[in-house]
C-alpha cells in the first residue's frame, strides 16, 4: 500500500495512492488525517480500507498537491554518514584505496525543520551558504515502539519506506566540525512522494537509488551497496534507544555527492533536483 500526505482545502489529507490515482481519506468517519494516528494502528487501518473503503472515489494524482507523509515528525530525523562503501570512499583522502565496513556506522541527525515537501522549494540564502549539496537516501519509517531489538526482529519493526534527501551545506557542516546544523537548515529534508508498506518492498537491500541535478544523472547505486542493512541499522539505532512509530531513519547516501568532484558542485538558484527510490517514487524540488 502507498500512503500519503495531501493538502485539501487547506487541510492535511492521507490518501491511498495505486495506478489509477489518490482516494482520500477525509469523508470516512473514524479516520485519521495524520500519518503518525494511521501507523499506530495500521493493521486496523489497512484492514478497514480493503474490506470498506477500497471503492471510494479516484482523483487524478497529477492535479493532487502531495505534501511530506509525516510534514513534522515527533523527534529528530536520524541519519547514517557514509554508509555506501562508494561514497565512504570518494570522501576519503586520497580516495583509492577500498574502504572496509567499520565496527560502528556514523550517526547524527537532522531537525523536525528540514521536513520539506517531495515537490517544495529548496530554500536558497547566500548569507548562510553557498555550498548547498545532495544526498538521495531511502528512509525507513518505523512502524512500533522497539527498544534492543534484535536484528533477527528488526524489519519486524518497519511501516515502510520513503524517498528522501539529505540536502547539506557543506561549508556550514565543516565550519562547526559536526553535521548538525549544516544539515538542519530549513526544507533541508525533502522527503515522499509517499510511504510505501514493507510488505509491498519486500527485501529493502535491492532498490535502484538515483539523483539528478537538471537532468544530469548524479548519483546511481542499489540498496545492496549500503555497508550497514537497514535490520543493522534499526538494531543500532536502538540499543537503549527507545524507537517510537513514526521515526524516521535515514539510511545513508551513496557515491557522486556534489563536493568531491574536481571541481566541486553545488547547488544553484534555479536548480532541479529529482531524488529516486525503486518501488517507491521520484521527487522533484526546485531551488529558490
Amino acid at each position: 500500500m502507498r500512503i500519503g500526505t495531501f493538502l485539501v482545502d487547506e487541510m492535511n489529507v492521507l490518501g491511498v495512492v495505486s495506478e489509477d490515482g489518490v482516494q482520500y481519506l477525509n469523508s470516512c468517519d473514524g479516520w485519521p488525517n495524520n500519518m503518525i494516528d494511521w501507523i499506530l494502528e495500521s493493521d486496523e487501518f489497512s484492514r478497514r480500507y480493503k474490506d470498506d473503503f477500497s471503492s471510494l472515489p479516484v482523483d487524478d494524482i497529477d492535479n493532487a498537491s502531495v505534501i511530506a507523509p509525516i510534514p513534522r515528525p515527533i523527534g529528530n530525523v536520524m541519519c547514517l554518514g557514509k554508509n555506501y562503501a562508494g561514497h565512504a570512499k570518494e570522501t576519503a583522502s586520497g580516495n583509492s584505496a577500498e574502504i572496509p565496513k567499520p565496527e560502528y556506522p556514523l550517526v547524527f541527525t537532522k531537525g523536525t525543520n528540514t521536513i520539506n515537501g517531495p515537490f517544495g522549494n529548496i530554500p536558497y540564502n547566500a548569507n548562510v551558504s553557498r555550498q548547498i549539496d545532495w544526498e538521495v537516501e531511502m528512509a525507513v519509517i518505523i512502524g512500533k515502539k522497539i527498544i534492543d531489538v534484535h536484528i533477527d526482529d528488526a524489519l519486524d519493526a518497519v511501516f515502510g519506506y520513503t524517498v528522501l534527501n539529505d540536502i547539506s551545506a557543506r561549508d556550514v557542516q565543516y565550519r562547526h566540525k559536526q553535521f548538525y546544523l549544516g544539515k538542519s537548515m530549513d526544507g533541508f529534508c525533502p522527503m515522499g512522494p509517499w510511504i510505501v508498506t514493507s510488505d509491498e518492498i519486500g527485501n529493502p537491500q535491492n532498490l535502484d537509488i538515483r539523483c539528478w541535478v537538471n537532468g544530469e544523472l548524479m548519483q546511481e547505486s542499489n540498496t545492496s551497496e549500503q555497508m550497514f542493512t537497514v535490520a543493522e541499522t534499526i538494531a543500532i539505532f536502538s540499543k537503549g534507544h527507545t524507537l517510537y512509530p513514526g521515526d524516521i531513519i535515514a539510511t545513508g547516501t551513496p557515491e557522486g555527492v556534489g563536493f568531491v568532484r574536481t571541481p566541486p558542485k553545488f547547488l544553484q538558484p534555479g536548480d532541479v533536483l529529482e531524488s529516486e527510490v525503486g518501488k517507491i517514487g521520484k521527487m522533484r524540488n526546485v531551488v529558490v
